[in-house]
């Protein structure tokens, strides 16, 4: 079973138990551009209770605001889930994400609390019919972002919808209608409301995504990207970001994203945004050595392999090609082909135990030691354990 039957199963069983659904929002809108939705949602007049007595197996992530997840079975690595939330018009939003409360009503009602029209459609598919309250259909055949109803009081009610707006006008490639534009130039400044984790998990959609160059240059035409990362006080190259691979993951443009900042200053925003550990590791390590292979050709083994072995190589390989460094790019890449792996990473000859076991008391020396043997040992210049102590000693006694 796909996803795709599992979510008209979960329409079929509310059907027969006397309920209205429809699948809606996202999938509708992907399965009419011709994309294969990554989930599908369903909504229904029957309350979140009355959801749950028809499945056997429900969580009720969000039974306030009307919302079950329906688990059914297995599939890939995981289960069917799809998300099945009851009508509704929504109350004030008090904190500029969720509203205060809400009226379970009609699926017209439900439409027009929603973003943007393109989110606003709902399909029947087993009468495989669309239904459009809110002019879905017209925006995405002329590929225009509207939001529905009153901007201003759209992006009031959850202000992450104004980032949302370029994400979504990325992706799809679509203008922007202009009091939709408007309202979210008016309205930029409020998105530092939103919670760190929400507008980085926008970002990395964004920055991820084959587009990601007009996703920038709308960051910018929105007054967002002055408002979301004040540090670069608007200095984007949009060509370094150009350049780099459709398939670029998010650590890998955001560095190029950032790039004009001191890996310091890089690291500092990671911890604002609330990125994973590791994103900020891959961030900062890229800003802080974006010229460090400028000069692959004629660097020493001893400075360029331990770039190459790196668990960060590939992406700094691929940020100094998009800077404009496709040489050293093109040699780093034939030396991981035609080198190997022993020759660019070997063993050491030497550690901190083999200096231990000769009488040396462990201290900030070793360290210096230690490096200086590993280089020499890249280098060429020592190849066997006894060489390598030897010069340790002569490095430790001088």
């Amino acid at each position: 079973m796909t996803p795709r039957d599992f979510a008209t199963d979960v329409v079929r069983r509310l059907r027969e138990a006397g309920y209205e659904a429809l699948w809606a929002g996202g999938c509708v809108r992907d399965e009419r551009l011709g994309l294969t939705p990554d989930d599908y949602d369903v909504a229904t007049n029957a309350r979140p209770e009355d959801v749950q007595k028809q499945f056997r197996r429900t969580i009720a992530i969000g039974a306030a605001f009307g919302v079950i997840d329906v688990i059914g079975p297995r599939y890939g690595d995981g289960f069917h889930t799809v998300q099945v939330a009851t009508f509704r018009s929504d109350g004030t939003y008090t904190d500029g994400r969720r509203p205060d409360s809400v009226t379970f009503g009609t699926a017209e009602a439900d439409a027009e609390r929603r973003d943007f029209t393109i989110n606003g459609l709902f399909f029947d598919p087993h009468e495989n019919r669309l239904i459009d309250y809110v002019g879905g259909v017209a925006d995405l055949d002329a590929k225009i972002l509207r939001a529905i109803g009153d901007p201003v009081a759209r992006f009031t009610e959850d202000k992450l919808r104004i980032l949302r707006a370029v994400r979504m006008a990325t992706r799809f490639d679509l203008a922007i209608d202009p009091a939709t534009l408007a309202a979210a130039k008016a309205m930029a400044a409020e998105i530092r409301a939103v919670s760190a984790e929400r507008i980085a998990e926008e970002l990395r959609k964004l920055l991820a995504h084959p587009n990601r160059v007009r996703g920038v240059a709308l960051l910018a035409e929105f007054g967002l990207l002055n408002a979301v990362l004040p540090e670069l006080n608007e200095s984007v190259n949009e060509s370094i970001i150009a350049a780099l691979p459709c398939a670029a993951e998010f650590p890998l443009a955001f560095a190029a994203l950032v790039l004009p900042l001191s890996s310091r200053v890089a690291a500092d925003i990671g911890d604002r945004l609330r990125l994973s550990n590791d994103e900020t590791r891959r961030i900062t390590y890229l800003v802080e050595n974006r010229m460090a292979l400028v000069d692959a050709e004629t660097l020493p083994a001893s400075r360029l392999y331990p770039f190459l072995t790196h668990p960060f190589a590939s992406d700094l390989i691929a940020l100094h090609r998009a800077v404009g460094h496709s040489a050293a790019a093109d040699f780093c890449e034939r030396t991981l082909r035609e080198t190997a792996r022993e020759r660019l990473d070997p063993p050491p000859l030497l550690t901190g135990d083999n200096l231990k076991l000769a009488g040396y008391k462990p201290g900030p020396e070793f360290k210096v030691v230690l490096e200086a043997v590993r280089a020499k040992q890249l280098d060429g210049i020592l190849s066997t354990p006894e060489q390598a102590l030897a010069e340790a000693k002569r490095l430790l006694n001088s």
